[in-house]
């Protein structure tokens, strides 16, 4: 009981502090280029993409496999790893868990129709979102049919989204169809890899 705790405290300790370096680094970041086009997802020529954890993974264990065209931990190979253990250890009482979902597409909404413009390509009350405050939502088509699902943030200056890493390509690429039917003001800044993305549960 004594390694786990130590074990774990260590793992915790390595996480917390790389993800204030990723935090600290993330901020100004300037709106990246990208010569991938929207309507095209990884194809399996290309080379896996890594995270800024990818290195973190290693040093504790993580089964790195290919997914959305990143290489990603499956699972922790150690004594107190394995699909079933970080099951258990994610959802036990007082305890948690850190996620690296990089892969996931990250996208800002700027301009004054925005929150205008999101409600016609997303369910629920944008305009309404609180600032600092977020909501679960669905990407739907112009049938009302359910492309993906979606986290959203009223972050103040913009909004800020989160899609399925698998699926983000073609979200944008519905985005930028609707964009251009849309009579108002609003661009989308797609983050790419320039900024991580971490999950806490």
């Amino acid at each position: 009981q004594k390694s786990e705790q130590s074990t774990t405290t260590t793992t915790t300790t390595m996480l917390n502090s790389t993800a204030r370096t990723l935090l600290r680094s993330s901020r100004g970041i300037a709106k990246p280029s990208s010569t991938r086009s929207f309507a095209a997802a990884a194809s399996s020529d290309e080379p896996l993409v890594k995270t800024a954890l990818y290195s973190l993974h290693k040093d504790i264990g993580g089964d790195m496999v290919p997914f959305a065209g990143y290489e990603l931990p499956v699972l922790y190979k150690s004594e107190n790893g394995g699909v079933m253990k970080e099951h258990l250890w994610c959802r036990a009482a007082g305890k948690a868990a850190m996620f690296d979902v990089s892969h996931m597409g990250q996208i800002r909404w700027h301009g004054k129709d925005r929150a205008a413009f999101l409600e016609k390509i997303v369910v629920g009350d944008i305009a309404g979102l609180k600032e600092r405050s977020g909501c679960l939502s669905l990407v739907t088509n112009e049938q009302g049919g359910i492309i993906d699902d979606t986290v959203i943030t009223n972050a103040g200056d913009y909004i800020y989204m989160v899609v399925n890493g698998a699926t983000k390509f073609g979200d944008m690429k519905h985005f930028q169809e609707q964009m251009e039917k849309f009579d108002g003001d609003v661009t989308m800044e797609y983050l790419e890899d320039s900024m991580q993305l971490l999950a806490i549960q």
